[in-house]
C-alpha cells in the first residue's frame, strides 16, 4: 500500500463527513414549530368536547391550584376580567365550576372545579393521551419510541420539571 508523500501511518483515512451540529437557534426554531403543531393536534383530538382551549386551561388551573377569584384567573390566563367572567359563566352553566364566597373577602367570590369538571377534564386529557399513544404506536418502531422517550427526558430537564 502506498501512501501519499508526507502521510504517516497515524493519519486517519478519510471518513464520510458528518453533518455539523445544529446551532441552538436552529434547534429552538424547529422544536418550537413541532411543539406548536403537536399542541394544535392534541387540542383537536378532544374537539368533541364542548370546552374551548381557554375553558380547558381554566379548569386545569382550578384543579391544580385550587379555588381562585375571577381576577386571579384572568391574570393567570392573560385575559381581561370581563372575558374571564364570560368563560367562567359558561363553565358554571354546565356545572363544571361553582361559585362560593371568598373566605378572605366576602365582597368577592371564588371559583372551584366541581366533580363534573374534574371528570370532564379527565376525559379531555384521556382523549389527548389516547390519540398520542395511537399515533406513536402506528408511526414509530421500537428504536424510534426509545429515541422519543430519551428526547422527552431531555425536554423535561430543559423545562426544569
Amino acid at each position: 500500500m502506498t501512501r501519499p508523500p508526507g502521510a504517516t501511518p497515524a493519519d486517519p483515512t478519510p471518513a464520510d463527513p458528518t453533518p455539523a451540529d445544529p446551532t441552538a437557534e436552529q434547534v429552538a426554531n424547529d422544536l418550537a414549530a413541532v411543539v406548536g403543531r403537536l399542541l394544535r393536534r392534541l387540542r383537536s383530538s378532544s374537539s368533541e368536547s364542548l370546552l374551548t382551549p381557554t375553558q380547558r386551561s381554566v379548569l386545569a388551573r382550578l384543579e391544580d391550584g385550587g379555588p381562585a377569584t375571577t381576577a386571579a384567573l384572568a391574570r393567570a390566563e392573560f385575559v381581561r376580567p370581563q372575558s374571564m367572567r364570560l368563560t367562567l359563566g359558561a363553565l358554571e352553566e354546565q356545572g363544571i365550576v361553582e361559585r362560593a364566597p371568598d373566605p378572605d373577602d366576602g365582597r368577592k367570590s371564588v371559583m372551584s372545579i366541581t366533580d363534573t369538571g374534574r371528570a370532564t377534564l379527565a376525559e379531555v386529557r384521556a382523549a389527548k393521551r389516547d390519540w398520542l399513544a395511537e399515533a406513536i404506536a402506528a408511526e414509530l418502531d421500537g428504536a424510534e419510541r426509545r429515541t422519543v422517550a430519551e428526547a422527552t427526558a431531555l425536554l423535561d430537564r430543559l423545562v426544569g420539571s
